[in-house]
């Protein structure tokens, strides 16, 4: 529709498509909730009105009902979600998510530009707009072997696609602050575009040259006072709350209404089983106001702010000329969503998508497992020592303990002790057959049978096994190899349940609840043989993360990520 069209539209002279009458309208841009009618002309606003001031097509009764903009996911990662991004708006449409910011990182570390490019042809097309931010840190480390490498001219190209917005989040933070030539050249090749942030309790001077980099965003803080200090540095706020990080009530205290349009929503990673449950922006919306914000403030947060923020025109607000993004809720605190309208269409009534015929392209992507032939032996620890340097599991968090203890030793092997859960934990190379394979114990899991395996393991994703014996976790490693990716329990020497994640090992081509229903279901075989995590994949795909303290693994060694060097497995084995 161009300008003139438009313009007829909201002078009244012809019919709008829909009128939604007698609606509360909570306006983000004017900061109150008013009266008004709200006519739709093709996929946008056409003009806000009072009773009889436009006639349309179609008309809307909403007898008081409160219409907000569609809502913004500021950053996700949608591998996270464990489906295609079909399957991702299926659960998050009718939970009035219209707009999403995602940011492909860890499909990019398998199959870089070619899984960049996957990702947005499977995500074009949908009820759902998707907005990419580039991936800056790929690898994220060189402790660990990915399955690609992005420098500066990789991406620059894709920055002038329309449906790029900048540059992802930027975790390598000592590479900005020591001008490292190629993170230079990426900050770079933004050329004005926004660059996401990503540094955990980075202060002082050091977050002066961070934010002066133009680095205006930060998803990583955690604390108020951390808060405090990035907004009065000028960064804009993402409070995220997601599957496995959940930082809304610790942040909640320091938003005001001074600081409020700094500040928006993200989930950074929402697993199967919380989508399932209803578990997006919305949510977080609901429970902010639950926790004693504005709901006009809570509602610009999950909109205009994240729109203003990506540089998004003409949408986050309902007014003249704004994308007829709307969601209709009879209660704000509650945030019951009865209407979702996309583009000025019906898309979900209560609860439930209307016509949902998504026309998916034909793509075709490469198998990503690449292992040399896996042994037995692969897994065998030859005790170098009488203490051994342990990962310890902390329950709800992605930072672990460096501990030591005393190892157990038959036949000069370092065994699992399932008693003390001392469980041995092996990565295994999946990107280029290279055979790398390291070796250590865990400690937090809780198994007294069995193995765990998975092909998801930030931020390189390799193949990570955790188990009680050596048999256990060759049949996990092994399955992981013929699914071609994926979720693996074995016991007795069998697979007891298993999740096949074929698109780059990090994602199924199944339903969303189908993939739900088989989580349970590894998550149950698990707590069988003993597991005392409530969902031991989560924290399993954590443990190979070499920028998130204290101790790590990957497929080169053990790391010290607080001193962020490689270390030896037994501290008292000879130099």
């Amino acid at each position: 529709m161009d300008h003139a069209e438009l313009i007829a539209f909201a002078l009244g002279e012809q019919p709008a498509d829909l009128l939604l009458k007698n609606a509360r309208l909570v306006n983000v841009l004017s900061g109150e909730i008013h009266p008004a009618d709200i006519a739709v002309a093709g996929d946008r606003v056409a003009g806000l009105g009072e009773s009889g001031g436009y006639q349309a097509r179609e008309v809307v009764d909403l007898e008081g009902a409160y219409v907000l903009p569609g809502l913004i996911e500021g950053h996700i990662h949608l591998e996270s979600a464990m489906v295609r991004p079909v399957e991702f708006v299926r659960a998050v449409l009718p939970l009035g998510t219209t707009t999403v910011i995602y940011d492909p990182h860890e499909v990019a570390n398998v199959l870089g530009l070619e899984g960049i490019t996957y990702m947005h042809r499977v995500s074009e097309g949908l009820p759902v707009d998707f907005f990419a931010m580039l991936p800056s840190c790929v690898p994220a480390t060189a402790m660990e072997t990915a399955g690609a490498s992005l420098t500066a001219e990789d991406i620059a190209p894709m920055l002038d696609e329309p449906w790029v917005l900048g540059l992802g989040e930027m975790m390598n933070y000592p590479g900005v602050l020591a001008r490292d030539a190629a993170t230079m050249a990426k900050l770079a090749t933004a050329r004005g575009k926004r660059i996401d942030g990503h540094a955990p309790l980075l202060s002082g001077n050091r977050l002066n040259a961070y934010v002066a980099a133009g680095i205006v965003s930060d998803h990583e803080t955690t604390s108020a006072a951390e808060a405090r200090e990035k907004l009065r540095r000028g960064m804009h706020l993402m409070i995220r709350e997601g599957t496995t990080e959940k930082n809304l009530d610790d942040l909640l205290p320091v938003i005001t209404v001074e600081n409020a349009r700094r500040c928006f929503f993200a989930s950074d990673d929402r697993h199967p089983l919380d989508l399932v449950n209803g578990l997006h922006i919305a949510d977080s919306v609901r429970r902010a106001i639950a926790g004693g914000l504005s709901p006009l403030i809570a509602v610009q947060m999950a909109t205009i702010n994240a729109a203003e923020y990506f540089r998004l025109p003409w949408r986050g607000a309902v007014a003249p000329g704004y994308l007829a993004d709307l969601v209709v809720v009879s209660d704000l605190a509650r945030m019951d969503i009865r209407r979702v309208y996309k583009g000025g269409r019906l898309a979900a009534l209560d609860g439930n998508l209307v016509e949902f015929r998504p026309v998916q392209p034909k793509t075709y992507l490469r198998g990503s497992i690449n292992v040399r032939w896996i042994e037995p032996e692969d897994f065998y620890i030859p005790a170098n020592g009488k203490t051994a340097r342990v990962i310890g599991v902390q329950p709800g968090q992605i930072t672990t303990r460096h501990l030591v203890d005393e190892v157990r030793v038959e036949g000069g092997r370092a065994l699992a002790d399932p008693e003390r859960d001392m469980l041995k934990i092996a990565v295994i190379e999946r990107h280029r057959g290279s055979g790398n394979t390291s070796r250590g114990f865990v400690r937090g899991f809780g198994l007294k049978r069995g193995a765990i395996a998975s092909s998801i393991a930030h931020d390189s994703h390799n193949i990570v096994v955790v188990g009680t014996n050596d048999r256990d976790m060759f049949e996990a490693a092994v399955r992981i190899v013929k699914l071609g990716g994926g979720l693996v329990v074995a016991d007795d020497g069998e697979t007891r349940a298993s999740l096949r994640c074929p698109i780059a090992g990090l994602m199924s081509d199944l339903p969303l609840s189908e993939v739900a229903r088989t989580l349970r279901d590894l998550q149950e075989a698990a707590a069988r043989l003993g597991c005392t995590l409530p969902d031991p994949f989560m924290a399993l795909s954590f443990l190979c993360l070499p920028v998130i303290p204290s101790l790590k693994i990957t497929d080169r060694g053990l790391v010290d990520v607080d001193n962020f060097r490689f270390i030896g497995l037994f501290p008292d084995a000879p130099a």
